[in-house]
């Protein structure tokens, strides 16, 4: 099985994605993650750049990795300065790490431009840095930056920067598309046409997704001879990111059948890593990632659910667990009855197929309406829920009120009355909220904690308001999402009409029928009403 080595670079180049942003802490959280899924190297940072990454070089040693060797990044030494006297060499050394990546120009734009030094100079350069660091002990990586765009203005000279590298005792030579221009053909092209140049060498790749094709150069790379390959999670990175490793190590381990993680690396921690990466990162995990999104095995369309109710492989191209995620059946007007029934599986609810057919055609309805579904699992749920034989609602609400004033040395006020039919008794509430959606929210607590204290645990985390039909101006038809938690479960409900307070309504009251379904509060009413009877 061939082998290929797994560098990770979301701590350095992930961390140059715009509005991204790890503290210290961040960091050694994410390099434990790494570790766990057995990346092989971690590029912690770039040690002589700032504080942060220092302090991370400084604190990293004290994890204890099972895996992943933790690399320092930085440049090599500037013209004209020794290695030794070079403070960003310095720092380097100064991390203290097993092994250290340099980065080396190979076009001569940069070299005349940037570095407004000589071709000569440059490589003496490269040769003088990887020569003292490997005189350390170091392992070193060497990044040939811009390398493809470089052999394209002058091939020469763009091989004669590598072969400087292998002078100066590079363990690795990473090939790096940094515009992120090139194509798979080309990558494979020049990768072939350095190993026959140096067959003794182990090359790496290292690429950028500004042409959408960063993972399938990195692919074409492995497939003409690259033993290491370079990424971020989730793809991060400036501009328009990183090679994903999130399809990268999938792709090499279930597609190409090589071996990429190392000694007990889980390929089914990847979901949760990728997700856990996007948290710390603060940013909304992408629903639509191959392999780890959480639509990446979602199905929507009726003849696909159909298809995979009698074979579950019709319509996946790989199993979801491999890689720790799951399928998911959507609803909306697009299903089939097979979507209902799969969905009642997947909440452990026994519903015949005719109630089914009754559910989908009322969610079909509604769709038509200005509902939508697919992104409101718990509204289908308790839907499903109702159309059981046995079901018995927990509450019916028999009416609501809701004023909203802005009285001069008052200011606004908002206050909900709410009248329900609890298991048999009218509850009347009333209550003030700092608006109108939580005054029905709080009035409709009021009136069911006594009953079902499992109410207090349920928060409403987000409220999102769209207008579906916008040319209808402020008469349009208005969609609310509702989002609650409980602590342990995130789910999220909808509601739809011309007044934005009935839609928010219809949302709430699934929320809480949901949220109360799944906290088993059949049984604490019971037990409350046996309390009552026994006074």
């Amino acid at each position: 099985m061939q082998k290929v080595a797994i560098y990770d670079t979301t701590l350095r180049d992930g961390s140059q994605r715009e509005g991204v942003s790890f503290s210290v802490a961040d960091k050694l959280r994410i390099t434990r993650l790494l570790d766990e899924l057995g990346v092989g190297y971690i590029e912690g940072g770039w040690p002589g750049s700032n504080p942060k990454d220092a302090a991370y070089f400084d604190q990293v040693g004290a994890l204890d990795l099972a895996q992943a060797k933790i690399a320092a990044f930085g440049s090599t030494r500037r013209k004209g300065i020794a290695p030794e006297n070079d403070a960003n060499i310095r720092a380097l050394v100064a991390a203290d790490t097993p092994v250290v990546t340099v980065v080396g120009k190979t076009s001569m734009l940069h070299v005349t431009d940037v570095l407004q030094t000589t071709a000569d100079e440059n490589l003496r350069m490269i040769e003088d840095s990887l020569a003292y660091l490997k005189s350390l002990g170091k392992e070193v990586i060497y990044d040939a930056e811009h390398f493809f765009d470089g052999a394209k203005l002058d091939m020469e000279y763009g091989f004669d920067t590598l072969a400087a590298a292998a002078a100066g005792g590079a363990d690795v030579i990473v090939l790096c598309d940094t515009n992120g221009g090139s194509m798979p053909w080309e990558t494979a092209e020049f990768f072939l046409r350095a190993r026959e140049l140096f067959p003794e060498l182990v090359f790496g790749i290292h690429t950028h997704n500004d042409s959408e094709l960063a993972v399938a150069n990195s692919l074409a790379a492995v497939r003409a001879g690259a033993a290491h390959v370079q990424g971020t999670i989730n793809g991060y990175g400036e501009r328009c990111g990183n090679a994903n490793l999130c399809s990268i190590i999938p792709d090499l381990i279930l597609k190409l059948g090589m071996s990429c993680l190392a000694g007990d690396g889980q390929l089914a921690v990847l979901t949760h890593l990728s997700r856990t990466v996007a948290e710390i990162a603060n940013l909304a995990p992408d629903a639509h990632l191959p392999y780890v999104g959480k639509s990446a095995f979602a199905h929507k369309g009726g003849i696909h659910v159909a298809a995979m109710r009698r074979n579950v492989d019709s319509y996946q191209h790989i199993d979801p667990e491999l890689v720790g995620n799951k399928t998911r059946v959507l609803v909306s007007d697009l299903s089939g009855r097979g979507n209902l029934l799969s969905k009642s599986e997947e909440l452990g609810l026994d519903v015949s197929r005719f109630e089914a057919t009754q559910v989908l055609n009322d969610i079909k309805e509604l769709e038509n309406a200005g509902f939508v579904f697919e992104g409101a699992e718990a509204s289908v749920a308790v839907r499903l829920r109702r159309a059981s034989a046995d079901y018995a609602p927990l509450f019916n609400l028999l009416d609501f009120t809701v004023i909203v004033e802005d009285r001069r040395g008052r200011g606004q006020l908002a206050e909900a009355m709410v009248k329900l039919d609890v298991d048999g008794d009218v509850v009347h509430t009333a209550a003030e909220g700092n608006g109108p959606v939580n005054a029905l929210d709080l009035a409709l607590r009021k009136a069911l904690l006594p009953l079902y204290p499992a109410l207090r645990d349920i928060q409403l985390v987000d409220y999102k308001v769209r207008i579906v039909d916008s040319q209808q101006a402020t008469g349009a038809m208005t969609r609310v999402l509702i989002d609650s938690y409980n602590g342990e479960e995130r789910w999220s409900t909808v509601g739809a009409g011309t007044d934005i307070i009935c839609a928010s309504w219809l949302a709430l009251v699934d929320s809480v029928e949901y949220g109360l379904s799944i906290a088993n509060v059949e049984g604490e009413a019971a037990t409350l009403n046996m309390a009552r009877e026994s006074i």
